[in-house]
C-alpha cells in the first residue's frame, strides 16, 4: 500500500515538473513575443511620425492571433498544473505516514510557489501587451483625427484663398468702374461748359453775320467744322468709355 501511494506521489511530482517545464518554455516565448511587439511598435511609431502615415501602429493580425493562441495554451497549462497541485494537496492530507508529511508539505509548497510565480508572470506579461495594444490603437485613432483635421483645414484654406482672390478682383473692378464713371462725369461737365461757351460765341457770330452778310458764309463753315469736331470728340470719348468698361468687367 505504501509503495502504491509512493508511486502515485511520484507520478504527481513528475506531472508537475513536466508542466512546469512546458510553462517555463511557453512563458519565455510569450515574453519574447510581447517584447518584440513593443520594440517594433516604437520603430513603427517613429516611422509614422516621419512619414505622417495614418496606418495604426499595431501591424499584425497574425501577431494578435499568435498572442491569443499562446495565452490560451498557457492558461490551459496553468489550469492543469493547478489540478496536479490540488491532487498533491489531497494526497498530503490523506497520507498515512506522519513522518513524511513535513517533507511532502515542503515539496507541495515549492510547487505552489512555482505555480504562483508562473501565474503572476503570465498575467503581468499579458497586461503589458494589452496596454501596449490599447495605446497603439488610441494613438492610431488620434493620428487619423489629426490627419483628417489637417486635410479639412487644407481644403478650407484653399477655399478661403479663392474667396479672398475673388473679393480682391471684385474690389479692383469696383474701383475701375468708379474711376470710369468719374472720368465720364468730368468729361460731361467739360463738354457742357464748352457747349455753353460755343453757344455764346455762336450767338455773337450770328449777330455779326446779320450785320455783315459776307461773314455769314464763314460762320457756316466754322459751324460745320465745329460740329464735325464735336462728333469726333464724342466718338473718342464713347470708345474710351466702352474700352474701360470692358477691361473692368473682364
Amino acid at each position: 500500500m505504501a509503495a502504491g501511494t509512493s508511486n502515485y506521489w511520484e507520478d504527481l511530482r513528475k506531472q508537475a515538473r513536466q508542466l512546469e517545464n512546458e510553462l517555463d518554455l511557453k512563458l519565455v516565448s510569450f515574453s519574447k513575443l510581447c517584447t518584440s511587439h513593443s520594440h517594433s511598435s516604437g520603430r513603427d511609431g517613429r516611422r509614422d511620425r516621419l512619414s505622417s502615415d495614418t496606418t495604426p501602429l499595431l501591424n499584425g493580425s497574425s501577431q494578435d492571433r499568435m498572442f491569443e493562441t499562446m495565452a490560451v495554451e498557457i492558461e490551459q497549462l496553468l489550469a492543469r498544473l493547478t489540478g496536479v497541485n490540488d491532487k498533491m494537496a489531497e494526497y498530503t492530507n490523506s497520507a498515512g505516514v506522519p513522518s513524511l508529511n513535513a517533507a511532502l508539505m515542503h515539496t507541495l509548497q515549492r510547487h505552489r510557489d512555482i505555480l504562483q510565480d508562473y501565474t503572476h508572470e503570465f498575467h503581468k506579461t499579458k497586461a503589458n501587451f494589452l496596454a501596449i495594444r490599447e495605446r497603439e490603437n488610441l494613438m492610431g485613432s488620434v493620428r487619423k483625427d489629426i490627419e483628417s483635421y489637417k486635410s479639412g483645414s487644407g481644403v478650407n484654406n484653399r477655399r478661403t484663398e479663392l474667396f479672398l482672390k475673388e473679393h480682391d478682383h471684385l474690389r479692383n473692378s469696383d474701383r475701375l468702374i468708379e474711376e470710369t464713371i468719374s472720368i465720364a462725369m468730368a468729361t460731361k461737365e467739360n463738354m457742357t461748359s464748352q457747349r455753353g461757351m460755343l453757344k455764346s460765341i455762336q450767338s455773337r457770330m450770328n449777330t455779326l453775320a446779320n450785320r455783315f452778310p459776307a461773314v455769314n458764309s464763314l460762320i457756316q463753315r466754322i459751324n460745320l467744322r465745329k460740329r464735325r469736331d464735336s462728333l469726333i470728340l464724342g466718338g473718342i470719348v464713347g470708345v474710351c468709355t466702352i474700352l474701360l468698361l470692358l477691361y473692368a468687367f473682364h
